[in-house]
């Protein structure tokens, strides 16, 4: 009986254990960290066209210039929110982030215009930031990040940003970069990168959506960027009901205080596997602050560069032990 009894509670134990086992939270500071400049977002919606936009600015306090990011949305993702805290988390930083919108509906595709459209609206919005009613932009460091279809937009106007009349970009981050059965925007090689760009591919270990075809292709054909990384993220099951997940929508993180009414199919997939976890704040949002902050002051160049321990590093879980690394070759 007494036996029995010992292992009643040990079992309670063992439960109590794993239920009390969190993931890792954002750090207070440093690249992916929460500490911001600013309290809130302003929102100017440009969108109503297939060439529109939507810039997001920080305020409070507002700013006289602001770094530009542009960030390139994927397939029919339509509405912003579905990104949110990510582009809050980066405006908060004091950046602004322009989120061309690209697409008029998800079908038909005509995924050909997809990049025209891309690059007039950025050019509309950078126009826009220059009127006198906006925070100047700094477009000397440009930098762009692109999810799925954009990943493929951003590889394609970082290779071509000559023949768009675009400033060079000194930052690129392709986030599961990838087309699936359509082929408007891809290039049969991305050599034309600049060397200078600071290329970063991560590709998630479990997508079974676009795979990682084109971020191979984009690897191993930007023969001469100097700095450039092809990052797997892995799954890391530990625990049956929380875990790291590695799927092709890991930078999904809905925030709804971004939100512009426009629902489509992708929006209430959206709903059911958006996640704000350590793939965020370890993964995607710390690259590419630490990007920002290498190639702006070169400070923090081992978060994002050199295959490091600090750029690997995916946080802890709440009982010490490490969330499974990023994988960099």
């Amino acid at each position: 009986m007494r036996l029995l009894i010992l292992l009643i509670l040990c079992f309670f134990v063992y439960e109590n254990f794993l239920t009390a086992q969190t993931l890792p939270e954002q750090p207070l500071s440093g690249p992916g960290g929460r500490n911001y400049l600013h309290d809130e977002v302003r929102v100017t919606d440009q969108s109503n066209m297939p060439d529109g936009f939507w810039i997001f600015e920080p305020a409070s306090p507002t700013r006289d210039s602001a770094h530009v990011v542009v960030f390139l949305h994927g397939y029919g993702v339509l509405n912003p929110m579905i990104y949110g805290d990510w582009i809050e988390h980066l405006v908060r930083k004091g950046n602004t982030v322009i989120y061309p919108r690209y697409q008029k509906h998800i079908f038909p595709p005509r995924t050909r215009r997809f990049v025209r459209w891309a690059v007039e609206g950025i050019h509309q919005a950078l126009d826009t930031l220059r009127n006198g009613d906006h925070t100047l932009p700094i477009t000397r460091d440009l930098s762009i990040v692109g999810h799925s279809y954009g990943g493929a937009l951003a590889a394609n106007l970082g290779a071509k940003h000559q023949e768009y009349q675009l400033p060079e970009p000194v930052s690129v981050l392709l986030c599961s970069p990838g087309t699936g059965p359509f082929k408007g925007g891809l290039l049969d090689s991305y050599e034309n990168i600049p060397a200078e760009t600071k290329l970063l591919i991560m590709v998630s270990e479990k997508d079974k959506t676009v795979g990682d075809r084109l971020g191979k292709r984009v690897f191993g054909t930007a023969v001469n960027t100097t700095d450039k990384y092809l990052i797997i993220q892995r799954q890391d099951r530990r625990f049956k009901d929380r875990n790291i997940r590695a799927g092709h929508n890991e930078s999904y993180s809905i925030n709804e205080k971004l939100d512009v009414g426009k629902r489509t199919m992708v929006t209430r997939r959206a709903g059911k596997v958006s996640r704000l976890d350590a793939v965020d704040y370890f993964g995607y949002w710390k690259l590419l602050d630490a990007l920002h902050n290498c190639t702006r002051e070169e400070n923090d160049c081992e978060y994002a560069l050199g295959l490091t321990l600090e750029q690997a590093f995916m946080g802890y879980w709440s009982d010490g032990r490490a969330v499974k690394p990023l994988d960099i070759r």
